[in-house]
């Protein structure tokens, strides 16, 4: 078992406008009901200590907010985050110094967070006995980018510091290359979407292209096997949103087969039960990281790499090549 401490982060800022209908209300409890990733007794404890003010000055749990009055909050910082290695399968597709490509599995966290400190890839790769790149966050080693926990395919890893601003900054300047496999509903047309994506504007943990504080994203699919009711397409992100294919497919109303967050558990005729137990068993959004090409950090030179489809979504694949609507 091998470990990982690093220094926390500075505190967050977020701002608040204190609305008609939250006049009246107790400060500690109106940050409460904005900041739900911090408990209520967290809040009291930032509000004695200043880092959380009204209109610039230090105020008391109980201050009755005033219409207009603005409160701004410095989260505390949290306790040095120690990350635990485990001894957990990884499927390495490459490893080099600079960096690790991973393919995925189904159901694994990319990285601890909130409440989810083991089972994730970074665990993984600390159990290798592993040295990662300090990261953008203390609970990040390596990360520069992500996929969804349901989401298979291919990841990239940075192993040292100049590697990951070396990544990083391709993804920033659209440099890497992204190329995924998605099984969606209906019938889809070669396409491009251009949709901003953001956070929703009542779901935490959902996004939309409705948000109002969304940001551009830029979607393109490519059919490649039609089954009738369902599209096998190949899709290539520009940008790298959270959720973007998702949020992107539900938004075009062709979500992902298996996305129950965004649409993809669709009502099926009672005739097909055995279509509905084949979509039940895959437990995920039919979404594979197919392809990634990047430029090596130390060379320069390309870098590209293929996972085949995981062997849940063949599986299906093969069960519509023969499968007959009302069949």
């Amino acid at each position: 078992m091998t470990a990982r401490s690093a220094p926390s982060p500075e505190p967050d800022r977020t701002r608040f406008q204190v609305s008609p209908d939250a006049a009246g209300t107790r400060l500690d409890r109106f940050v409460t009901a904005r900041r739900k990733d911090l408990s209520r007794s967290a809040i009291q404890k930032a509000i004695l200590q200043g880092k959380i003010t009204v209109n610039g000055k230090a105020a008391k749990n109980g201050h009755r907010l005033k219409l207009g009055e603005e409160v701004v909050c410095r989260s505390p910082a949290p306790d040095p985050v120690r990350i635990e290695g485990e001894n957990l399968p990884l499927d390495v597709v490459r490893e080099e110094e600079e960096f690790i490509v991973i393919n995925k599995s189904a159901g694994m966290v990319v990285h601890p967070a909130g409440p989810i400190r083991q089972g994730t890839l970074v665990n993984a790769l600390l159990g290798r006995h592993m040295a990662l790149s300090a990261g953008s966050h203390p609970q990040r080693p390596g990360i520069v980018h992500r996929l969804d926990k349901g989401t298979t395919g291919l990841i990239v890893i940075a192993k040292t510091d100049s590697a990951h601003r070396c990544l990083a900054d391709q993804f920033q300047d659209r440099v890497v290359k992204k190329c995924y496999l998605a099984l969606a509903w209906g019938t889809v047309r070669p396409r491009r979407i251009d949709l901003p994506v953001g956070r929703h504007r009542r779901e935490r943990t959902a996004m939309s292209t409705h948000s109002p504080i969304g940001k551009p994203a830029l979607t393109h699919l490519l059919p490649v096997k039609s089954y009738g009711a369902f599209t096998l397409l190949e899709v290539r992100p520009e940008t790298g949103r959270t959720h973007q294919i998702r949020v992107h497919l539900a938004a075009i109303r062709h979500p992902i087969v298996g996305d129950r967050k965004y649409g993809g558990e669709r009502n099926l005729h009672p005739r097909e039960k055995e279509l509905r137990h084949h979509i039940q068993a895959l437990g995920r959004p039919a979404l594979h990281a197919w392809k990634l090409e990047f430029l090596h950090p130390t060379s320069g030179l390309p870098v590209k790499l293929q996972a085949e489809l995981p062997a849940d979504m063949r599986e299906l694949l093969e069960y519509l090549d023969g499968w007959k609507p009302g069949g």
